[in-house]
Parts: C-alpha cells; structure tokens; sequence
C-alpha cells in the first residue's frame, strides 16, 4: 500500500459532475481528490477482503449473542428499540449494505475502529466515481470494487413487494446523492421505486403512507435508527406492516458500544482492538467514542495519562492510529454488501480523526 502523486484531470471537475457527483468540492476545498492515488498489490487486497469477510462473520455472531442473551443494557438501548431488533433479527429481515473502518497499512492486519452498518455514506464515491476515474486514467489497471454489481444483485434478493420506497433528508447533498444511488440499483434489479423526503412520510392511522397514500410497505432509509425512534411517529413503527432497509438489528451494529462485547467475546483477534466502556481497562492511549454519531463526531484521542471523558454513553477503544502517507492521515472503509466484501473506499485528513470534510481518494491495484 502507498500513495502516489499524480497529475488530475485537466477538467476533472466536469468528468465527475457528468456522472451526478455534485459535492466534490465543499467549502472551497476538494473533498474528491484526484491528485493522488493508492496503490496496492493483489496480495494486500486479498488481505483485506479476507479480513472485511471474518470481522463481518464475528458482527453477526456478536447479533445473534445480542439478542439471545438479552444484552441490549450494553447499548444504553430501551425496550422499544430491543423488541424492534430482535423481532427484525428473528424475522431474518435482510440486510442490504454496511462500511467498516479499518485503520490499515496494507501490511499489518486491519483493525476495525467500527462498523458503519445502518446508513453509511461515501457510497457512491466508492462505487462510481472512483471506477470512472480508473478506467480513465489507468484502464490496465484493477480495482477492489464489485460494489454496483452486488447491489443490484442483493436487491434481487432482498424479494419482497414490487415498490421500494426511499427516504432520506435530500437537503443533504451527501445523504441526497447516496440513497439516489440506491435507488437507480433497486431499479435496475427490477423493483418499482419511490422517493421520498423523510418528512413526507404521512400515517394513515394503519400504515405508513407516501403521497400519493400509498402504504409503504418496504422503505429504505437513510435516517439513523436512533433519530427514528425520538420522532414523535416512533410508536408506530412497530404496529406498522412497513419493513426497513437497514432492518432494527442493524441498529446493534451502528452502536458503537458494540465493540466491547466484540472484544469480551473474541479477545486478542487480530482483527479488532480492546475496548470496554471503563477507561481503567484499557492502558496506554485510547479514543473515546460515543454510543452513537457520524463522521468524527464526538470523537476524542486521550493520551495514556488522560481520565475518561466527562460525558456519558462514552467507549473507549484501544488507539490504533491511522497510518500517515505524505502528511495525510489514511481510513480505509471496507463495504459490505449483503454478506460479502465489495471492495473499499480510502479517506484521509491532516489531522488523526477522519470527519464529515476529509477527503476521498481513488485506489488501484495490480
């Protein structure tokens, strides 16, 4: 794994906005960079699949233990928000995509920092856009990416009624452009699809309904599972015959306070790092997380002399920092589509904490 400087597009702007990506740049600066590019070899790549394949099998594993055990305490979540998960979990609801980040160098295993299961984003950049760039500029050349194929793939079958609903908050253009994508792969594995804002969600009394009060009986939602359950509607979800894309349990998996349990019941794994929800259990340096929240938020590296944080709902991880390639601090988000690796999607930031600003870099390999 390395990074290499190279000469972008002349008119890359145009190129990227032709495919609808239209927040490649945000507050004046690139968020999509394509001055410069990862390089791995296939070896690191199989590496890294292997590794996204094992901590996905030890996320549904940690579920199932999750439910069966009643362990929803651990994840500060009510009774409302456990019945909601285990009846999605017993239900066999399916799952359609996730993200997990990894802090990896392309050399020693990858860690996971968390799993981003229920509405992550940077989708489209990992799917599309990045694999445009690639067959412009280094058409020779392979990259970790099946994403669009087994998205459409998964949505064939996710089965089910014929309409799809999709809601998001489109004055967003990140969330907008995200559930726009999946949208355009639900039509294309056949489905009827429609979009919604997530405020023009009516209820009819018996159902949830769309405009034109038709009930909503399968919605994807790029809304968290946590602002669902304060809406004032939350009572309903549960009586509703409507099914969610990401189903409840995935709300387990979002929930940062997963990762130590994941640690309590798979300790030493290569592939994850100590956590606990006590500072004391973990010596040296750490980073405190909350339960819940995206890109970087909340997010705060202690050094080894440093107490927990005077906040609640806090984890602390065990820091694994990010490796640091020509002064830019690297998060490679592995995607999950039904249950297999898809490919990865590379971040980096001046600084060690990756947020909503920090950039997208395209990656090959050969």
């Amino acid at each position: 794994m390395r990074r290499e400087t190279i000469a972008p597009r002349a008119n890359w702007q145009q190129e990227v906005e032709a495919i609808s990506f239209g927040f490649h740049t945000l507050d004046g600066q690139p968020y999509w960079r394509e001055d410069a590019c990862y390089v791995f070899d296939a070896a690191a790549i199989d590496a890294v699949e292997a590794a996204t394949d094992e901590l996905h099998s030890l996320c549904l594993e940690a579920v199932d233990r999750i439910v069966r055990n009643d362990r929803y305490a651990d994840l500060g979540l009510d009774d409302t928000a456990a019945r909601l998960a285990e009846r999605s979990w017993f239900d066999r609801e399916p799952s359609l995509y996730g993200r997990m980040d990894l802090s990896w160098d392309g050399i020693s295993p990858p860690k996971l920092l968390e799993y981003n299961a229920d509405t992550p984003t940077s989708l489209f950049e990992a799917s599309v856009v990045q694999w445009y760039w690639l067959e412009a500029r280094y058409p020779d050349a392979d990259q970790f990416n099946s994403i669009h194929e087994k998205l459409i793939a998964r949505w064939k079958q996710v089965g089910g009624p014929p309409r799809v609903h999709f809601a998001a908050c489109y004055d967003n253009p990140e969330d907008g452009t995200t559930t726009d994508y999946l949208l355009d792969t639900c039509l294309q594995a056949g489905h009827e699809v429609q979009a919604l804002d997530i405020e023009e969600i009516g209820w009819s009394g018996n159902a949830f309904i769309d405009l034109a009060d038709r009930p909503i009986e399968r919605l994807f939602k790029l809304y968290p599972w946590e602002w669902m359950l304060a809406e004032a509607f939350a009572g309903h979800i549960g009586p509703s015959r409507t099914r969610f894309i990401e189903p409840a349990w995935k709300m387990l998996l979002s929930n940062k306070a997963i990762l130590p349990l994941l640690w309590e019941w798979f300790p030493n794994h290569p592939n994850l790092l100590p956590a606990s929800l006590r500072r004391e259990d973990i010596p040296g340096p750490v980073v405190a997380k909350p339960y819940w929240g995206r890109e970087g938020e909340g997010i705060a590296i202690l050094d080894a002399k440093q107490g927990p944080v005077v906040a609640p709902q806090r984890v602390y991880q065990s820091l694994a920092p990010l490796p640091v390639f020509d002064g830019r601090h690297t998060l490679v988000g592995s995607w999950i589509v039904g249950d297999e690796p898809a490919g990865i999607g590379i971040r980096e930031d001046n600084g060690p904490i990756t947020r909503n600003g920090s950039c997208f870099v395209p990656h090959l390999f050969r």
